[in-house]
């Protein structure tokens, strides 16, 4: 074991898929920084250049527009978060899914927002419609040969999967660098690997706890160690549209086509990969905070949904945060 070297911990930061990234790496053999920055922002770059559905001229872009019908062979990486989507989008009934790029035009979200918040408005029962009819996890089809079916007006929109994809990607080409300890952020998503250079985990903040929960016993803490494990947040209590006196959510619920109406502040997850935990995280937002607990429950998943009166973890959040780091 090499001695402790704090002058070995870097911090990289810089900005991509429309939000901020920072890398804390322990670089013991003193690689050049330049060339740790180059490493991350391709491995960002690859990210946007294949699932952005802001970039007109992305993967993604060019598959939601392609003729109905037609047959597309995707990257590996895209491949991979496709599958990562259909299999939470099956295990959940739907809750999550990865093809309401038509829903999430017809509610002006994302890039499709008005210029102005203000000139917002919500969609019609009719567009709603319109856009369930071209969307669904079950019309996506994969075929080892041909690729994936584009059936007509599939839009995919992966910005519940995405991002935990990228945070994935940049930990795997750190790696390949030679530097197994690190700890990657994307937009508030997380994952670490290894350890800082004391030999200390990496330490995380997790979501704000309800004002009320804080007082209970089992209160959750503010921070968690974090070794070679993802987390992510769901969340958009602070970010919301306005209309006529009612508060519209950004996160829609597939099932319904509309946005979801409950009382969850946030849901945080802990995974192995963060692509999983970012996933995981949209679909209990979804589900809410009974259905939620009891889907995490069932599937092992290491789960904290904070509600404004109160903070709720599953067995597997519990039994991570009483393991020795």
């Amino acid at each position: 074991m090499r001695a402790a070297d704090p002058a070995s911990l870097h911090t990289l930061a810089g900005t991509s898929m429309g939000t901020h990234w920072r890398v804390r790496v322990d670089n013991p053999q003193y690689l050049p920084l330049e060339a740790i920055r180059s490493a991350i922002e391709e491995s960002l770059d690859d990210v946007v250049r294949h699932m952005s559905h802001w970039a007109a001229d992305s993967t993604l872009t060019r598959f939601n527009h392609a003729a109905a019908g037609t047959w597309h062979p995707l990257p590996a990486a895209l491949d991979a978060v496709l599958h990562a989507g259909l299999h939470w989008a099956g295990q959940s009934g739907g809750a999550f899914d990865p093809t309401l790029g038509a829903l999430v035009a017809a509610w002006g979200f994302g890039p499709h927002a008005p210029q102005h918040p203000a000139d917002w408005r919500p969609a019609s029962t009719a567009a709603i419609a319109q856009a369930q009819a071209c969307s669904g996890w079950q019309r996506l089809q994969h075929h080892p040969q041909r690729g994936w079916h584009q059936p007509g007006g599939l839009h995919l929109d992966l910005s519940g999967i995405a991002k935990g994809h990228a945070v994935d990607a940049v930990l795997l080409r750190l790696h390949a660098l030679g530097l197994p300890n690190a700890l990657v952020e994307i937009g508030g998503e997380l994952r670490s690997s290894g350890q800082r250079p004391d030999g200390q985990p990496w330490r995380v903040a997790i979501a704000p706890i309800a004002a009320t929960a804080k007082q209970m016993p089992d209160a959750p803490p503010s921070a968690i160690a974090l070794r070679d494990c993802a987390i992510a947040t769901s969340g958009d209590l602070y970010h919301r549209h306005q209309w006529e006196g009612r508060s519209y959510s950004h996160t829609l619920d597939p099932r319904t086509g509309t946005p979801i109406d409950n009382d969850l502040s946030s849901v945080t997850v802990l995974h192995a990969e963060c692509l999983h935990a970012d996933a995981l995280a949209t679909l209990l937002t979804v589900l809410g905070p009974e259905a939620g607990w009891a889907f995490a429950e069932e599937h092992g998943i290491a789960a904290l949904l904070t509600s404004p009166a109160a903070s709720r973890c599953t067995s597997a959040w519990k039994a991570h945060l009483s393991t020795p780091h």
